[in-house]
């Protein structure tokens, strides 16, 4: 049975014997000598090994008696490092100062060594001896015997008759090999096994993957190109130019037949179109926001206010539905107008009074059955100032911008822009346009508006086919006489109207507002004068209104805290109520001809009945939760009794009149009260008789 290799550690610092031929005796006598000076028995290989594995001293370790042997010293291992810091300060930002950290790395490097042993008697060195070739078994190597090897000064010498030679003189000797291995330590054994082990994982084999496509079609092309060639084809492209262009005066009038049809086949083609559910989900989401704002919608039926039975004639005025868009935050209300066919439905225009800070406007469609979200929305590049939507047809609205131009919206039209709209070609306003009024169709039955501006010129606006025609009804000046035309007067003498409104029964008179603080009365078919000049306010007039009942009266406000109501036959006012702010805006109601309410900049309503006080507001209620909240507008619902209010921060809000706003006259037991606008008439005829001066001026 082979030895392990070990054995060969041990006879190389025991020394064992070696079978070499010429020395084999030589040898022999050195080896017994050392055993002798060792104290090291030599037997067979049993007894070899076993002195292999004997522990040998150091020479400088230290001789202990038998009771220090003995002796029990407990030693306590802890994980601490007694060399670490215990006083670490480090700087706490929470609490501005120097603390002491307790936690401290207790961990102590002393010695790191990669190592690459193996040991003798694992399985890896087994298969690494093997790989390499090496016998299991190997001759031991004297130590003592090396230098012999090296050193030609003692050779070993042969025997004829096979004795064997002593060398007593080379060990007595001080400088022989022999005196030189005695003085030699001996090593010490390894306490311990290294091990090394490594592993190398699998590297995946790559793997390719390739596709091709079809290469496109090809087509070679080749021709030749001279003068005359040319010149045709430019021929050819000229007359398909004016063919064109002969085809596009025709295709114009067709137009809007095509867009329509072509409309109708998407909506046919697309399956999944959400046109399909825009009715169901827009009722639906009223059915929410009724059932949200029910008590609300409660008040608005049903509530009448029973203490106005103890307020003296005194009115109040109940919030309902307060109405805002998210983008048209930062606008101001410019323009408020009630739909006359269907009634919940009302239009605000969006924009801005201050003239430094002009950008975007928008046009907005509210209904009462949805305050939550606007029914439609045309945002547009320019301010609107006012608008106006056409009593038949209520699908157009006619409205004006701050940059001159006036354009008319058809709701049933898809897309964001204005059906019409006017340019510079065109002959567009080339200051802003305060007013916009909706006109009897034409002897052609064309749709026609007029509008105002501040360039002084009051404008006819006729829609014929796809475009606006225009016809200058008249241009304001200072100085009474009207221009005849843009070089007769000076750019100085023209005066910049602010506010207009035709007459309710007489198509041909209007009256029209200046910023200078007069009113013109006009006439559509005599516009080389005015036919009359009232001197109202100190500053600009902002609103001038018909009274829906009495054909004579009629009522302006302005910026210089006064409201005024006129007998358009006499100069003088025959109101004068003066509401301690500047007012906005002013309008009738549309159920008594003595009832009108006006808004004022600080945020307050003022509702007045001429038949119970003609000298105070029966109503003065402030409904703007901020005081720099001004309001704009009023208008007041056709059938109702609700009024909407505009306010410079893009609100709209709704109010209820209370009954002693709109009271009607008691009527006599056993007498049935008259109704009809005869009555309203007779009502105002009545307040104006007592003030009439006996002299008129003459129309």
């Amino acid at each position: 049975m082979p030895l392990p290799n070990n054995n060969l550690g041990a006879s190389v610092r025991k020394g064992s014997i070696i079978q070499k031929l010429p020395v084999a005796k030589l040898t022999k006598v050195s080896s017994k000598k050392k055993d002798d000076e060792e104290g090291v028995d030599t037997g067979d290989g049993l007894d070899e090994w076993s002195g292999g594995k004997a522990l040998t001293k150091p020479a400088g370790q230290l001789e202990l008696t038998e009771a220090e042997l003995k002796e029990e010293i407990t030693r306590i291992l802890t994980a601490n490092n007694p060399h670490a810091p215990q006083n670490i300060v480090r700087y706490s930002f929470k609490e501005r100062s120097y603390k002491s950290t307790s936690i401290v790395d207790q961990l102590a490097v002393h010695f790191v060594l990669e190592g690459s042993l193996l040991h003798q008697d694992s399985d890896e060195a087994r298969r690494l001896r093997a790989k390499e070739s090496l016998p299991e078994e190997t001759a031991t190597v004297d130590i003592g015997a090396e230098p012999d090897e090296e050193n030609p000064e003692t050779p070993a010498i042969p025997v004829e008759d096979g004795g064997e030679v002593e060398e007593g003189g080379v060990e007595d000797r001080p400088d022989s090999v022999a005196s030189k291995t005695d003085k030699q330590e001996p090593k010490l054994t390894n306490q311990f096994n290294f091990s090394e082990r490594a592993s190398l994982t699998l590297t995946n084999p790559l793997r390719e993957r390739s596709c091709q496509t079809e290469p496109p079609p090809r087509s070679i092309f080749s021709a030749t190109a001279n003068q005359w060639e040319i010149y045709d084809a430019y021929v050819e492209e000229l007359q398909k130019q004016e063919k064109n262009k002969e085809k596009q005066k025709s295709v114009q009038s067709r137009k809007h037949n095509d867009k329509s049809k072509k409309k109708m086949m998407l909506m046919e083609t697309q399956s999944d179109d959400i046109t399909k559910v825009a009715k169901a989900s827009k009722i639906f989401e009223r059915m929410v926001n009724q059932n949200t704002f029910d008590d609300i919608a409660q008040d608005f039926k049903y509530f009448e206010d029973a203490s106005d039975e103890f307020r003296d004639q005194k009115g109040t005025l109940l919030p309902l539905w307060k109405f805002q868009y998210d983008k048209a935050r930062r606008l101001s209300v410019t323009a408020l107008c009630w739909n006359k066919k269907y009634q919940d439905l009302f239009a605000v225009g969006m924009g801005s009074y201050d003239f430094s800070k002009q950008g975007r406007g928008m046009l907005i469609f509210y209904s009462l059955k949805n305050s939550a979200f606007p029914e439609y929305i045309y945002p547009t590049s320019s301010g609107i100032l006012c608008l106006d939507i056409h009593e038949q047809h209520s699908y157009l609205v006619a409205v004006g911008f701050y940059d001159g131009c006036v354009a008319v919206y058809n709701l049933k039209e898809e897309g964001l822009e204005p059906v019409y709209k006017s340019t510079a070609k065109t002959g567009k306003h080339t200051d802003p346009v305060w007013q916009v009024r909706w006109q009897n169709d034409d002897m052609d039955s064309n749709h026609n508006f007029c509008s105002v501006s501040s360039d002084g010129r009051v404008v006819s606006w006729t829609l014929v086919k796809n475009e606006l025609v225009f016809t200058d009804i008249i241009r304001l000046s200072l100085n009474g006489t009207v221009s005849e035309g843009p070089d007769s007067v000076q750019q100085s003498s023209i005066a910049c109207g602010t506010s207009f409104d035709f007459h309710k029964q007489i198509d041909y008179l209007f009256l029209v507002g200046t910023e200078e603080g007069k009113i013109h009365k006009c006439s559509k078919t005599y516009s080389s004068q005015f036919l009359e000049t009232y001197n109202a306010h100190s500053m600009a007039v902002d609103t001038v209104k018909w009274n829906h009942f009495h054909p004579k009266v009629f009522i302006s406000c302005s910026s210089d805290w006064t409201v005024k109501i006129w007998d358009h036959t006499i100069n003088t006012p025959m109101f004068t109520f003066d509401l301690n702010a500047a007012v906005g805006d002013v309008a009738w109601s549309p159920y008594s001809s003595t009832v009108f309410s006006a808004v004022t900049t600080d945020g307050t309503v003022h509702v007045f009945d001429l038949n119970v006080n003609k000298y105070k507001a029966i109503c003065q209620q402030q409904v703007v939760a901020k005081k720099k909240t001004k309001l704009t507008h009023i208008e007041f619902n056709p059938i109702y009794p609700v009024i909407i209010l505009g306010n410079d921060r893009g609100y709209v809000t709704s109010l209820k009149l209370s009954p002693n706003l709109r009271k009607k006259p008691k009527a006599k037991k056993g007498q049935e009260l008259p109704k009809g606008p005869e009555v309203e008439i007779a009502k105002m005829e009545k307040l104006l008789s007592f003030l009439r001066e006996p002299e008129r001026s003459t129309v």
